[in-house]
């Protein structure tokens, strides 16, 4: 027998999913839902950044929009209002990882076991690079500023920022001082970097060359996309086809999308209908 539970807290048995620090600012039961939910659905990249532990005040400035296999250019500028003692101190390029997963836990003996299912999304940090340039003192006297540029390199081959609907890709810039029998003291940026379309044309990455294609051809009709490639997040997305035998009656487009996250769906995100005459003449279109 499984039994599902409603709401966060499912039945007060406190079910949660996690992301480390700097991503860890809705851990908890917010990343959790019950059997065949999607906690993160409705998460945003920008929900999970903790900016600072509040013993730093102060920016990380990123200058334009970064792209793959491109620097990251901006400046620091921070003030330690208590001061800070570290062991080090540096400025470092994360990425995040998070997914969500499919859970189970069977309570009770014998007859009176019961089995209990869920979804929580749990993460990792991927990347953790950190950088020589710009020289950051570990140590910083009360009201103590410290400001200076930076130009660090971006993941040469990515992956970019993504949400996938049952995972997403993350990144973020932080200053981090390493502070002994305390946490850290850090400070923390969310970056958006986006994929670069030199690479995609070159077949990098599981997409490929073919997430370039403008057009598909197969049973002898012609799916396009004739929105500009590469598709950027929050831009139109402009479909187009073309089938001059499609038999006479009503037709439909249907955008599919897929993912094999651990616990991916796949489903129709957009239908739009239409006539036979517009699928054979080419005049079918959906945005």
């Amino acid at each position: 027998m499984t039994i599902s539970f409603g709401g966060g807290s499912f039945g007060g048995l406190g079910h949660s999913g996690s992301a480390p620090s700097p991503f860890d600012a809705i851990n908890g039961s917010r990343l959790a839902r019950p059997e065949f939910g999607h906690p993160l659905h409705d998460v945003r990249p920008d929900d999970l950044l903790n900016p600072g532990d509040g013993s730093l005040t102060g920016a990380i400035t990123i200058e334009g929009i970064p792209r793959v296999g491109e620097p990251i250019r901006g400046s620091i500028e921070l003030m330690a209002p208590a001061g800070v003692k570290a062991r080090s101190a540096h400025l470092r390029l994360v990425g995040l990882r998070l997914r969500e997963q499919r859970m189970s836990e069977t309570h009770g003996t014998g007859n009176e076991q019961r089995t209990e299912s869920w979804v929580s999304a749990h993460g990792d940090l991927f990347v953790t690079d950190p950088f020589l340039e710009p020289a950051i003192p570990p140590n910083l006297a009360p009201g103590e500023t410290f400001i200076a540029a930076f130009a660090i390199p971006a993941p040469a081959l990515g992956p970019p920022s993504a949400h996938l609907g049952e995972a997403i890709v993350a990144w973020a810039l932080e200053v981090r001082f390493d502070v002994p029998m305390h946490g850290d003291a850090f400070l923390a940026v969310l970056l958006s970097i986006e994929q670069h379309p030199d690479l995609l044309a070159a077949g990098v990455g599981e997409q490929g060359g073919q997430s370039m294609l403008a057009s598909v051809d197969g049973g002898g009709g012609t799916i396009s996309v004739q929105s500009k490639l590469p598709a950027m997040p929050g831009s139109p997305l402009v479909i187009g086809a073309k089938w001059p035998g499609a038999p006479d009656g009503a037709a439909r487009i249907e955008l599919h999308r897929r993912s094999n996250a651990p616990n991916g769906v796949n489903a129709i995100i957009l239908t739009s209908d239409l006539t036979s005459a517009e699928l054979q003449s080419g005049a079918a279109r959906v945005e």
